[in-house]
């Protein structure tokens, strides 16, 4: 436990990560300011004295996984003619779907004004699946340049196939059911054969 008044590095990394431990154990309904900051092994207050509420931080940690996420999409223009173009897709879309991607959208969803404020900020411009789709669409166009995907694969169309399965998955994936990442890495060698 970290003594009052010394300060803890990394606050936020440090909260996000406990708090997707809580719920991969617990579920949802287990996620509180304490179980977070027990599970942290620092003050209580310290989520509070980050965070608005518990409903704000549940956003952000949402937020900052999707831009982690789209990070990792936009260095997609540094692979092209590097490696193979469906594992390069795979990493993107497995970074939607691992690290507990399901599990938080699961959360996100039981706290409606947590709900209100990914919506908002991602109308805002904060990166989410847009900016995922468009790194895709971009990578997928300069392989299509290099001959690595055929003239038949259309980049924008894969894109939307890729991350709206990754956002119906997020949303519709639970506890005890089959693991997404296998019915992705099929999906997007699919699409790569069109």
């Amino acid at each position: 436990m970290s003594p009052r008044g010394v300060a803890t590095p990394d606050v936020r990394e440090r909260l996000f990560a406990a708090a997707e431990r809580v719920l991969a154990d617990g579920g949802p309904g287990t996620v509180t300011s304490r179980a977070v900051t027990a599970e942290a092994g620092c003050s209580k207050g310290l989520l509070h004295a980050h965070f608005a509420g518990l409903d704000e931080f549940v956003a952000e940690l949402c937020l900052d996984r999707f831009a982690r996420t789209a990070a990792k999409a936009r260095a997609l223009s540094g692979l092209v003619g590097r490696g193979s173009v469906a594992e390069n897709l795979d990493a993107v879309v497995l970074a939607l779907l691992g690290s507990g991607g399901p599990a938080v959208s699961g959360l996100v969803m039981t706290r409606p004004v947590a709900t209100v404020r990914v919506r908002e900020a991602l109308e805002a411009g904060a990166p989410g699946f847009a900016a995922i789709q468009e790194a895709v669409t971009g990578y997928l166009e300069a392989e299509r340049r290099l001959g690595r995907v055929t003239d038949a694969v259309e980049p924008s169309v894969v894109a939307l196939a890729v991350v709206g399965t990754a956002h119906h998955l997020l949303m519709t994936s639970r506890p005890g059911t089959s693991d997404p990442r296998a019915l992705m890495k099929d999906l997007v060698a699919s699409l790569l054969r069109s």
